[in-house]
C-alpha cells in the first residue's frame, strides 16, 4: 500500500480497541486493507494465521486452543469467517486469568453473518468496521482532485493506487468476477449459479438509489422473492451494499415505504455499469444516483456515524430528503446535487417543516460553500469536515 496513506484514525482505533479487549475483530470487504494494518502491528511470523494459507491451518489442526495457548503478546487470525468454531476457542483464551496474549481477528463478514461470535464471545470482543479509503484519509494536497479519483474508481486501495484508469478498471472487473464465483459462496450457501449472482449485482446497479422491490427484481432474474432478500442480506454482511431504510415520521402524509440500496463502494458500481473514467461518469444517466451513494458513504464513515441512525425520507407526494441523520441534538437533512450550483427546492423546505430539521447540508462537487437561507446550506464534498453537528 501506498506509504501516503497511513490509515492513522484506523490504527488508532484498533490499538485502543486491542488494550481494553482481549479480542478485536477487524472487519470490512476483501481487499480493504485489513491484512495491512495487522502487519503494521509487526507481530512475531509465529503469531500469524492466515486461514487461506495451509500452513496455518495445518498448524491449527488438531488442537487450535493449545496452539494459540503457548503465544504470547499480539496473535493475528486472518480470514476468521472460514473457521468459525475458533470462536469457542478464543472465549476460552479470553476468559484465562492471566491475558498472555491479545487477538486480533480479520474477516471479510460482518458480526451478523458470524453468529458465533456474538455469542460465544459477548463482553470479550470489539468490533471494528473498515472499508477502502474514504475522503478523510486523503492528504490535504490531493484532496482537490483526489475525491474524482475516489468517487469514480472507489476506495479499495488496489483500485485507487493504479497507475491508469485501465488498471484500475480491470481490477474491479476482476473483483466482481470474484465476489460472484468466490467470495460469496465462501459466506453462506447458495443456490444461484455465478451467472444469477453477477445478474443480480448488475440489476441492483441499475437501481442504485432508487426504491426497492425484492418482488419486482426476483420477477426480473427469474428466482423468488425470498431469494432476492435473502441474498440482498448476504451482500449487505459481505459490506458489499448498503441499505438506507425510510424514515417513519408522525406526519399527516403518506410515507413511501421502500427501502433504498447503494453500493458502498461507487468503483465498483462504475465497473458495473462499464463507466472506465470520470468523464464517462459525468455524461453517464446514472450520475446523480452515483454522487448521493458516494456522498451518504464518505459521510458516514467520515463522521463515523451510527448506520441505524441514518435514514431516507420519501412520501408520496414527491418530497424527499436524501439522508435524514437522527443526533442527539435534532435531525440534520442532506441533499446530494452533482450540478454546479444547486439552489433551494420546494422539497427541502417541506422537509424541513414535516420532520423538524434543524439543519439541510447541500453536498455538491464545486469549490464554494454558501447559505441558501438560516437553514440550508451548500458545502462542497471536499470541505465535508467542516459539517457541525455530527461529531
Amino acid at each position: 500500500m501506498n506509504p501516503f496513506f497511513p490509515r492513522e484514525s484506523l490504527q488508532e482505533h484498533v490499538y485502543a480497541a486491542m488494550t481494553t479487549s482481549p479480542v478485536t475483530a477487524l472487519l470490512g470487504p476483501r481487499q480493504s486493507g485489513k491484512t495491512w494494518i495487522a502487519r503494521t502491528l509487526r507481530v512475531p511470523q509465529e503469531n500469524y494465521f492466515d486461514l487461506e494459507d495451509d500452513v496455518s491451518l495445518v498448524r491449527l489442526e488438531g488442537g487450535a486452543q493449545s496452539v494459540l495457548d503457548r503465544l504470547t503478546g499480539v496473535v493475528v487470525i486472518d480470514e476468521i469467517q472460514r473457521r468459525p468454531h475458533l470462536f469457542m476457542s478464543l472465549r476460552v483464551l479470553a476468559d484465562r486469568p492471566e491475558q498472555k496474549a491479545r487477538f486480533l481477528i480479520l474477516g471479510s463478514a460482518s458480526p451478523s453473518l458470524l453468529k458465533e461470535s456474538s455469542e460465544s464471545l459477548a463482553g470479550r470482543i470489539t468490533f471494528i468496521d473498515m472499508a477502502g479509503f474514504h475522503i478523510g484519509e486523503l492528504p490535504e494536497d490531493e484532496i482537490d482532485l483526489g475525491w474524482e479519483r475516489l468517487w469514480t474508481v472507489g476506495g479499495f486501495p488496489r483500485a485507487y493506487l493504479q497507475p491508469d484508469a485501465q488498471l484500475s478498471y480491470r481490477w474491479r472487473m476482476d473483483y466482481l468476477r470474484a465476489l460472484a464465483e468466490r467470495d460469496l459462496r465462501e459466506l453462506a450457501e447458495t443456490k444461484l449459479t455465478s451467472d444469477q449472482l453477477r445478474r443480480l449485482l448488475l440489476v441492483i446497479a441499475h437501481h442504485h438509489g432508487q426504491a426497492w422491490n425484492h418482488t419486482s427484481v426476483a420477477a426480473t432474474l427469474g428466482i423468488t422473492s425470498k431469494t432476492v432478500h435473502r441474498h440482498m442480506e448476504l451482500l449487505k454482511a459481505a459490506f458489499v451494499i448498503r441499505e438506507m431504510t425510510p424514515y417513519h415520521a408522525n406526519v399527516s402524509k403518506r410515507l413511501r415505504k421502500a427501502p433504498r440500496y447503494y453500493y458502498r463502494d461507487t468503483g465498483l458500481l462504475h465497473a458495473l455499469l462499464g463507466l472506465k473514467d470520470f468523464t464517462s461518469v459525468m455524461s453517464h444517466p446514472a450520475l446523480g444516483a452515483s454522487w448521493e451513494g458516494f456522498c451518504i458513504e464518505q459521510i458516514i464513515r467520515l463522521f463515523e456515524l451510527d448506520e441505524t441512525r441514518c435514514y431516507c425520507y420519501s412520501v408520496q407526494s414527491g418530497t424527499e430528503m436524501d439522508m435524514v441523520v437522527d443526533t442527539p441534538t435534532g435531525m440534520i437533512g442532506f441533499e446530494f446535487k452533482a450540478g454546479a450550483t444547486p439552489g433551494r427546492t420546494r422539497s427541502m423546505v417541506e422537509s424541513i417543516q414535516d420532520l423538524g430539521l434543524t439543519k439541510v447540508y447541500v453536498i455538491y462537487p464545486g469549490d464554494r460553500r454558501y447559505s441558501l437561507d438560516e437553514k440550508i446550506e451548500v458545502v462542497p464534498l471536499k470541505m465535508l469536515t467542516s459539517i457541525e453537528g455530527l461529531q
